[in-house]
């Protein structure tokens, strides 16, 4: 009969180290190389035990190397559809509501009393959709839920649905009405269920077996439906108020005008840091001056100098791109937009955001939008493959300004719109060169209102004082004031005094 061993009675087939490395002498130097060489076998010998228990007690093998490639699962890129069917609602007026109440009834309609005792809570400046009725007059219909219900007219909505009695969104290919998906921070997110839409089935049937079945494990990585995103962000477009102008009074500064102007000329036309340029004034010119005076320098003549190129009559043509840049504030990257007259090479938007969002992009185009005396019905803006400039698209459209994107994808000429518009792609990645020549000296900055500082003297130098080759040595904005000076320290303190009078001529009028 054969003997069986017990599951825990066994023995480790691991090879000893060899006892022939052991030193048979003590105190002999000629030894210690072999010690050394015994010591490390063992441990190697340790290291086997180890594993080989770990192995036996978790069940899974200790010998196999992780694989340490990176996982490659792209996210699927957004898309983003044609503008929905906007079905208008019928809207009311609450006060003439009221009037024709109290015509009908001989007395007016008292607004809604409150029990003290109520949960409900009704914001002050909630209206009602429909006929633009205030607080007072709405009703808490379902308690502390949300629901609302207007006495004047007697309709029913909640705050956060008020978008269902505005107006009805329908689905352009089916005519189906859009449901409310998801809520992000600046839009809502509207899909069309319908499973026999035209857009649904053709996406359907354009799949491969392969993709079909890979969707049902991962429905996520596929576009199918037709969404629709339509934006809350607090802001009015081609809103061409001024600013509140800045209080900067430059006359009171220890520096002359001159001594002013040059110090601008070394740290913005020639991209020396503050720290070089107050190094220079004091080696070349004999003017002692601070690195962090100088920085304090620019953000006053920034100042002035910001609603003066923001507000400039410029003359345009018709093309135009964008693209966005990095610059580094506060330790972190953020995001520079410029948007750029391809012909008369004048920058037209500049705005500085930590991301690099649908919000930002809006603004950057209306900044550019504003400068136009009229916008032309062929007008096109030349971008990257960033989604966010066709959401922007989407936000004006929905505001009754319409516009063309076209879009550049990659670096190489991969469809018909890249091939066409490449040139004017590579016309902005060369201004984002020019940027980064002179704001590499900066090592980035400390705060917010330094990067815009110094990003509105690039571009006012950049549109006023910096001749262009391909405008055959002109600068872009021909100014007389300031084509008739010899030096450029000339020039910056007369594009100061013209920003200043230009202030002055603002406050009175």
């Amino acid at each position: 009969m054969q003997k069986t061993c017990h599951p825990l009675n066994f023995r480790l087939k691991v090879r000893l180290p060899h006892t022939h490395l052991i030193p048979k002498r003590k105190g002999s130097d000629k030894l210690y190389p072999q010690l050394l060489t015994y010591l490390m076998e063992f441990i190697k010998y340790q290291d086997q035990v180890i594993k080989t228990l770990l192995t036996l007690l978790i069940g899974k093998s200790m010998f196999e190397k992780l694989d340490e490639s990176p996982v490659n699962q792209p996210y699927r890129k957004l898309q983003v559809d044609d503008l929905p069917i906007i079905e208008p609602l019928e809207k009311l007026n609450y006060k003439i509501l009221l009037n024709d109440y109290f015509n009908e009834h001989g007395r007016s309609l008292k607004p809604v009393q409150r029990r003290s005792k109520s949960k409900a809570f009704i914001p002050k400046s909630l209206n009602c959709p429909k006929c633009g009725a205030p607080s007072e007059y709405l009703y808490a219909n379902n308690g502390d839920k949300g629901q609302f219900q207007c006495k004047v007219c007697s309709c029913l909505f909640s705050d956060k649905h008020r978008f269902s009695k505005e107006a009805i969104l329908k689905c352009p290919h089916c005519s189906r009405t859009l449901e409310k998906i998801k809520e992000r921070k600046d839009f809502l997110v509207f899909k069309c269920k319908n499973n026999d839409c035209s857009y649904y089935q053709k996406k359907l049937q354009s799949m491969t077996r392969k993709e079909k079945k890979q969707f049902q494990e991962q429905p996520h990585l596929f576009k199918l439906r037709y969404k629709f995103r339509q934006f809350h962000i607090d802001f009015q477009p081609l809103s061409k108020d001024t600013k509140k102008l800045p209080i900067v009074d430059l006359s009171k500064i220890y520096a002359s005008p001159h001594t002013l102007g040059l110090i601008l000329t070394y740290h913005i036309n020639y991209g020396l840091s503050a720290r070089r340029t107050a190094a220079i004034m004091q080696d070349v010119h004999g003017v002692p001056i601070s690195h962090q005076t100088i920085l304090n320098y620019e953000n006053s003549v920034a100042l002035l100098l910001k609603p003066y190129v923001d507000h400039y009559p410029y003359e345009l043509s018709d093309q135009f791109c964008g693209d966005e840049t990095y610059i580094r504030v506060g330790g972190r990257w953020h995001y520079l937009f410029f948007f750029f007259d391809a012909v008369k090479k004048i920058i037209l938007s500049y705005p500085v955001s930590p991301n690099r969002d649908t919000s930002t992009a809006i603004r950057a185009i209306d900044e550019v939008l504003i400068k136009m005396k009229e916008i032309p019905g062929n007008l096109s803006f030349v971008v990257d493959g960033n989604p966010i400039y066709l959401l922007a698209q989407h936000f004006f459209a929905q505001h009754g300004i319409s516009f063309d994107v076209k879009q550049v994808i990659g670096l190489t000429n991969e469809d018909p719109v890249s091939t066409e518009y490449r040139p004017m792609k590579q016309i902005i990645e060369r201004l984002n060169r020019t940027f980064k020549g002179n704001y590499r000296s900066t090592h980035g900055f400390g705060s917010e209102q330094g990067s815009v500082s110094f990003v509105t003297l690039f571009v006012a130098y950049f549109n006023f004082l910096r001749p262009h080759a391909s405008l055959e040595g002109k600068v872009p904005v021909v100014n007389p004031a300031l084509s008739g000076l010899p030096t450029m320290p000339a020039r910056w303190t007369k594009l100061i005094d013209l920003a200043q009078q230009w202030i002055i001529a603002q406050r009175s009028s």
